[in-house]
This record gives structure tokens, sequence and C-alpha cells, in this order.
């Protein structure tokens, strides 16, 4: 499987996720007309066609409607792409991550307290 899903393609793969794994065509454009997307039915088409051939989406036909069903949870996507993004950013490291986080404050220090806490409730 292709690792990659493409912004626009995200934007897809979010609706089906928020849908329980599952939706029907109609869905996805009422969500995306909700979210004030103005692509044009080809355009979801062709997305949603890129994302079965990557292995993101099974399609599967009721009658004359196709409902699209996601092969990759979203939480298994996150973890692809959190493995992915260390691996090419911090070769692997996370320390390194971490470091990056703390020194630039995107975690707090009471953040790094609950995720250590968590970490030793996880592991006990």
């Amino acid at each position: 499987m292709a690792n990659q899903i493409s912004e626009s393609e995200l934007v897809l793969m979010k609706i089906i996720w928020q849908n329980g794994g599952a939706a029907l065509y109609s869905l996805i454009m009422d969500e995306l007309e909700k979210d004030k997307n103005t692509w044009k039915n080809n355009t979801v088409l062709t997305l949603l066609s890129r994302l079965s051939e990557k292995g993101f989406l099974k399609i599967r036909k009721i009658g004359r409607r196709n409902e699209y069903i996601a092969v990759v949870t979203e939480q298994d996507y996150q973890a692809m792409q959190t493995h992915s993004f260390l691996d090419r950013i911090y070769g692997g490291n996370v320390k390194s991550l971490v470091s990056t986080l703390l020194q630039q404050e995107i975690l707090s220090p009471d953040e790094l307290r609950e995720i250590e806490a968590y970490w030793r409730n996880e592991n006990e």
C-alpha cells in the first residue's frame, strides 16, 4: 500500500472515518457541501478512485450506488504518517523530536508530565 494520501484525498478519508469507516457517495457529497467545498462530481470520483487504487478504500456496489469502505483506520494512518515523519525528519530519533517539541514550547511541561504518567500506567 502506498502510504501517502494527498491533502484532497485526506478530506474524503476523514469524512469516511467520521462516518464509522464507510460512506455512500451521496453522504460524502453532502458532507463536502456542508463544509462549503465546491468540488465537482468528477473530481470527487477521481479522488475516491485513487484512494481505492492506493489500497485505502474498498468500493462496494449497493444496487447502482457505491459505498466506500476504509481499509485503513484513522489511527493506523496516523501511526503510519507519524513513523514516516519521524524517520524522514528525525532519522527515527524520538528524543530529538520530543526535545524540539519542548524547546519550541509546542509541548508544555504539564503535557510532558501527563504523557509520563500515561506511560507509567500503561506499563504497570
